[in-house]
C-alpha cells in the first residue's frame, strides 16, 4: 500500500526536523518535503503532490492562514494545523478550520521538542485521518464588506416556534470537523431554542474560543459549561477542554456537571459521558445529533438514548469531513433519520415545532 506523502510547513527548524522525524517513523506515512514558508511550500506541493499538509499559523512572508485560504480555493488537500497553545493561536485555529483545514494539532509554548514526542501519537493519528478526509473547495473570496463565507448571525429573520416543552434538550457530538458542522447546526437555532448540549473533541485551551465565536454568531446564547450550572432554554453549552460534561437532575432542573475523570474511548471530553446521561437523565425528552468525526466514541450511547425514548439525528457520509462516529452510530442502529448537514438544523426545528408541549421524563 501506497505511503501517505506529507508535507511540512513551519518557520521553525526544530519543528520541521522533529515533526519529519516523527512522520518518517510510521510505517505507512513519509514526509517528502519540510518548507520553512507558504512561498517555499507552494512549489514544494507542485512538485511532491502530498496527501497532507501540516500547516504552521504564524509564519514570514505569508501567514499561514492566507496560505491555506488560497490553498482551499486553489487546490484543495487536507491540511492539519499546528497551532501555539494561547488565546491568539486559539483563535487563529478556528479560523483555519473554518477555511477548511481538517485538524490541529497544539503546540507547547516552551519545552517544545518534549512536547512534539509527547504528542507523536495524536500528530500521526491526525495525519492518517486528514489523509482519508472529504475536503472542498473554498468559495471566492467575498468582496469587501460581504458577509462572511459560512453567513452571520443575523440571516433573514426566522418564523418564531411554537412554543415547545422546555424538557426538551438537543444533544450534539462531534469530533473531527465538527467545529464548523456545529457551527452550521446552530446558526439556525432561534432565541428560544430548547436548550442544547455539545460534545466536541477539543483539547484545553480552545473551547473558550470556540464558544465565544458561536456566541458572537448565533441568536442563541453559547458558552462553556460550568459545574453545577442550570441548562435553560435559549442557551447552548459546550463541554470544556479536558473535562467531561454531563447532565444530571436536581428536582424540577437539569444541571450540567463537569468532571476531571479519566478519559472515556481515549477522550477527554468524551460523546460517550454526554449521551449515556442523556439517555438516563433525559429519555424521551432528548434530541440526538451525532455530527462528523473519527472513531466510534458515542455511538453504543446513542442507541441507548435511542432505546430511552430519544429521537436521533446523523449526518450522511457525502456531507462529512470523516465518516467514523456517524457511521459506528448507524451500525449500532442508533439513527432515526441519516441526513446531509445541511437539512439537520431544519428537521430539528421541524420535529420540536410538532412535538406536544409538556411531556415530562417521569425518574
Amino acid at each position: 500500500m501506497a505511503k501517505i506523502k506529507v508535507v511540512v510547513v513551519d518557520d521553525s527548524a526544530l519543528v520541521r526536523s522533529l515533526l519529519t522525524e516523527i512522520i518518517n517513523r510510521q510505517a505507512d506515512m513519509t514526509c517528502v518535503g519540510a518548507a520553512a514558508d507558504p512561498l517555499v511550500a507552494r512549489e514544494m506541493i507542485r512538485e511532491t503532490n502530498p496527501d497532507v499538509i501540516t500547516l504552521d499559523v504564524e509564519m514570514p512572508r505569508m501567514d499561514g492562514l492566507e496560505f491555506l485560504s488560497r490553498l482551499m480555493r486553489l487546490r484543495p488537500m487536507p491540511v492539519v494545523m499546528v497551532s501555539t497553545l494561547t488565546e491568539q493561536g486559539a483563535e487563529a485555529t478556528l479560523r483555519a478550520l473554518e477555511l477548511g483545514a481538517v485538524d490541529f494539532v497544539a503546540k507547547p509554548r516552551i519545552g517544545v521538542s518534549s512536547g512534539l514526542q509527547e504528542l507523536a501519537g495524536d500528530i500521526v493519528d491526525k495525519i492518517r485521518v486528514a489523509a482519508s478526509a472529504h475536503v472542498k473547495r473554498l468559495p471566492a473570496a467575498p468582496a469587501a464588506g460581504a458577509a462572511p463565507v459560512n453567513g452571520g448571525a443575523h440571516e433573514a429573520p426566522r418564523a418564531a416556534l411554537p412554543r415547545v416543552s422546555t424538557e426538551k434538550i438537543i444533544c450534539i457530538g462531534a469530533s473531527t470537523g465538527g467545529t464548523e458542522a456545529i457551527r452550521e447546526v446552530l446558526m439556525p437555532m432561534p432565541a428560544d431554542a430548547p436548550a442544547i448540549v455539545i460534545t466536541q473533541h477539543m483539547p484545553p485551551g480552545f473551547t473558550t474560543s470556540f464558544a465565544n465565536r458561536l456566541n458572537s454568531l448565533c441568536r442563541i446564547r453559547v458558552q462553556e459549561a460550568q459545574h453545577g450550572q442550570r441548562i435553560l432554554p435559549g442557551h447552548a453549552y459546550i463541554a470544556p477542554g479536558g473535562h467531561h460534561f454531563r447532565i444530571d437532575r436536581s428536582g424540577s432542573n437539569y444541571l450540567a456537571v463537569v468532571e476531571d475523570t479519566e478519559p472515556v474511548n481515549r477522550h477527554r471530553p468524551s460523546v460517550e459521558v454526554l449521551f449515556k446521561s442523556a439517555a438516563r437523565v433525559l429519555g424521551p425528552n432528548a434530541l440526538g445529533i451525532m455530527l462528523t468525526g473519527m472513531g466510534a466514541d458515542g455511538a453504543q450511547a446513542m442507541r441507548e438514548m435511542k432505546d430511552a425514548g430519544s429521537y436521533n439525528y446523523v449526518q450522511d457520509e457525502a456531507s462529512c469531513v470523516v465518516f467514523g462516529m456517524p457511521r459506528m452510530a448507524i451500525q449500532c442502529g442508533a439513527a432515526h433519520e441519516v441526513l446531509p448537514l445541511s437539512q439537520i438544523a431544519t428537521a430539528v426545528l421541524n420535529r420540536l415545532a410538532s412535538a406536544p408541549a409538556g411531556v415530562r421524563h417521569r425518574i
